[in-house]
């Protein structure tokens, strides 16, 4: 009966007919043949030759579990850890996942052992995960082989060892575990357990994406981009973002409207730029919320909206987006789609600051605050370091900012040498103001001997 059940079901000898196939393995399986049982099961999960039905399913596996056949006793497993045809039972799933580990099958073994690594039906218990990682990977289990990868990699269960990452996720890449693959590229671009090889990597990316992997889609986008691993191609960057955006992984999205943004692979589509950085940013993407906001700001790819553009400067700057915070301040203190504020506009110039953004540093000095007393008490000395600050960082306004404070005492004591230190850094630096400062400084000889010729030279420069 079993053997004509696998006739019908391979449709060797005879036409290909399901529905026999199921009713001879039912007939073998009423009759207390193991094998047929468990591929009657089989039919009623996959709706194959009969209706699906999971009770059934679930019943069949049992039968053939309890009868002693090992891959019943994976599948029953797998039925209660996922509440198929029963009620939900890690503990249950654990006992046949363990059973049919004991009696040789490899899958079990890969499943028992994570049931060990995530503590699920049992104790978490990392060195029996990896005990059961590498049964099962030598018995040629190729999710286990990517595994037992992994522990080696990250010196789970055993001690860390690079060069047998690398070795079990070419086995399980070369047995065709996708996650391997993109692990095993992983290896070969930073040179981890093995030499470092972008063509390799690029090999691998290329392979894991044809096979679905996420990651590597993007990944494989990425090494189009740039260039890295292969010749650079916009046109496939851009249809390996695509694919991955279309899958949810966020970068890509992001990335992908920045493609039609700037038109880099693809024609510029400003509406589908904002289509896919909206999407991102929904999706709590801090880039791309900040990113939406400029959209709003200048109408790309939508209507302009003030309001929705310090929404999404809010949101950004609340995950820490450092132009966020800066833009943000300037919209409470302009009142740029909210009313003016210059408490919140204080409180946001701050947070860049306290991120090292330099351009906040000569506002939260200047526009606001410590210079002019606006939102908080005056505070000259306070206004005197954040030029300090922002000079020391490049920023020209500042520096110029923080000669006058010299000039005229502001926050420091007066001294013209330091001014007209500062004048001429920011005059060489291209500022048209200190240009004319620093002539002023050379015409009435402050900080520096007089010489109308030099004043005259950066009169002229600034003009």
């Amino acid at each position: 009966m079993l053997n004509l059940a696998n006739s019908y079901k391979s449709g060797v000898g005879t036409e290909k007919n399901l529905e026999k196939a199921f009713y001879w393995y039912q007939k073998a399986a009423e009759n207390g043949i193991k094998e047929a049982m468990f591929y009657l099961a089989s039919c009623y999960f996959y709706g194959v030759g009969t209706e699906k039905n999971l009770e059934k399913t679930f019943y069949w596996y049992q039968k053939a579990a309890e009868d002693g056949h090992e891959g019943a006793m994976n599948d029953l497993a797998i039925c209660y850890k996922n509440g198929e045809g029963t009620e939900k039972n890690l503990e249950k799933a654990f006992y046949w996942y363990q059973k049919a580990a004991e009696n040789g099958n490899g899958g079990a073994m890969d499943n028992l052992a994570t049931c060990y690594f995530y503590g699920e039906g049992t104790e978490k218990n990392l060195e029996k995960a990896f005990y059961w990682y590498q049964k099962a990977a030598e018995n040629g289990n190729g999710s286990a082989m990517n595994n037992l990868a992994t522990c080696y990699f990250n010196g789970k269960g055993t001690e860390k060892d690079l060069e047998k990452a690398f070795y079990w996720y070419q086995k399980a890449a070369e047995d065709g575990d996708e996650g391997a693959m993109f692990y095993l590229a992983i290896c070969y671009k930073n040179g981890e357990g093995t030499e470092k090889n972008l063509e390799k990597a690029f090999y691998w990316y290329q392979k894991a994406a044809e096979n679905g992997y996420k990651k590597a889609i993007f990944n494989l986008a990425s090494c189009y981009f740039y260039g890295v691993g292969t010749e650079k191609n916009l046109e496939k960057a851009f249809y390996w973002y695509q694919k991955a955006a279309e899958n949810g992984h966020e970068g890509a999205m992001n990335n992908l409207a920045i493609c039609y943004k700037n038109g880099v692979g693809t024609e510029k589509n400003l509406e589908n730029s904002f289509y896919w950085c909206q999407k991102v940013a929904e999706n709590g993407y801090t880039v791309a919320m900040f990113n939406l906001a400029i959209c709003y700001k200048n109408g790309e790819g939508t209507e302009k909206n003030l309001e929705k553009t310090l929404y999404w400067y809010q949101k950004a700057a609340e995950n820490g987006h450092e132009d966020a915070m800066f833009n943000l301040a300037i919209c409470y203190e302009n009142g740029e789609g909210t009313e003016k504020n210059l408490e919140k506009a204080l409180y946001w110039y701050q947070k860049a600051v306290e991120n090292g953004d330099k351009v906040a540093m000569n506002n939260l000095a200047t526009s606001m605050c410590y210079k002019n007393g606006e939102g908080i008490e005056k505070n000259l000395e306070k206004a005197f370091y954040w030029y300090q600050k922002a000079a020391e960082n490049g920023h020209e306004g500042a520096i110029d900012n923080l000669a006058m404070c010299y000039k005229n005492g502001e926050g420091i004591e007066k001294n013209l040498e330091k001014a007209f230190y500062w004048f001429q850094k920011a005059a060489e630096n291209g500022h048209e103001g200190a240009m004319n400062n620093l002539a002023i400084c050379y015409k009435n000889g402050e900080g520096i001997e007089k010489n109308l010729e030099k004043a005259f030279y950066w009169y002229k420069k600034a003009a």
